[in-house]
């Protein structure tokens, strides 16, 4: 989930540099990290923390809000 979540925020370069911004990802470390917790955690909070996002987000992926937020709960532990 996380990484179709990723594929939708950096569809748009605006939310895109704002998910770097946000996280203290480096597009390098977005690459070679997406396998990784921390890092998918840290797309989905990204998207947790910004209401608009998160309902876009899960609309477009098919999936519920609450969805998301469980996923990133999960990864998180």
């Amino acid at each position: 989930m996380a990484l179709e979540a990723l594929g939708w925020a950096l569809v748009d370069e605006r939310r895109a540099e704002r998910l770097l911004s946000l996280t203290g990802l480096t597009p390098e470390r977005l690459r070679h990290g997406i396998a990784e917790r921390e890092v998918q955690a840290a797309v989905l909070e990204f998207l947790a923390n910004h209401e608009p996002d998160l309902i876009s987000a899960a609309d477009a992926l098919g999936t519920t809000p609450e969805a998301l937020v469980a996923a990133h709960r999960s990864l998180s532990q």
